[in-house]
């Protein structure tokens, strides 16, 4: 037994370390693409330049000059802009072709969809109580029939065992605070919503 208790501790914990790491991970997507996009600019920019720069500063051809200034603005200021927006139109131009043309994002949707919990086998506290409804109105209309029955508390237990979880506890919470006690649903218990209510989120970890 003690040993069963050290393993499930030490499960808890991976666990733990695993959603913290990817909190953080998470946090930091939120700006990669915006970022990502100017490092891509700016540092192509900056290679592409001392290639380039010759073009934008005074130079004399006999009796004539160029100006490395343009309506007073430096042509150095003009070159760099060039380019930066040049590889902005050929990251966008990309966009086009993966969304128009291969139309690519189709098959990463699938892919996505794979990977989502909530899309194969989860459930999501709105999904809980819509699959809990549909259960219990079908379990209450075909008494006569013991295997859909059978079917019927099954998918009750599958959302009972989904009340255990963190999304549920929080939408315990936010319903009582927005619309009073939350009542104990037919699908879980008195404790489960009990568990739900006393849960702690380490959100600002």
């Amino acid at each position: 037994m003690a040993k069963l208790d050290t393993m499930s501790q030490s499960s808890q914990n991976s666990s733990f370390f695993r959603k913290w790491a990817m909190r953080q991970y998470w946090r930091m997507q939120q700006s990669q693409a915006v970022v990502s996009l100017l490092l891509w600019g700016t540092t192509i920019t900056l290679l592409v330049w001392p290639y380039v720069s010759w073009r934008f500063s005074a130079q004399c051809d006999g009796g004539f000059c160029f100006s490395d200034a343009i309506i007073g603005i430096p042509s150095t200021y003009i070159g760099l802009s060039v380019i930066f927006f040049s590889v902005m139109f050929a990251v966008l131009f990309i966009g086009f072709l993966y969304d128009r043309v291969f139309s690519l994002w189709t098959e990463w949707r699938s892919v996505d969809m794979e990977r989502n919990p909530y899309a194969t086998y989860a459930l999501s506290p709105n999904w809980v109580m819509i699959v809990a409804l549909q259960a219990e109105t079908l379990k209450r209309t075909s008494q006569d029939d013991p295997k859909m029955l059978a079917q019927a508390d099954w998918y009750l237990k599958w959302c009972e065992s989904y009340t255990e979880g963190e999304m549920f506890a929080r939408s315990v919470q936010r319903w009582d605070s927005d619309m009073g006690e939350t009542p104990t649903f037919w699908f879980t218990s008195e404790e489960a919503m009990q568990r739900a209510r006393e849960s702690v989120f380490d959100d600002e970890a």
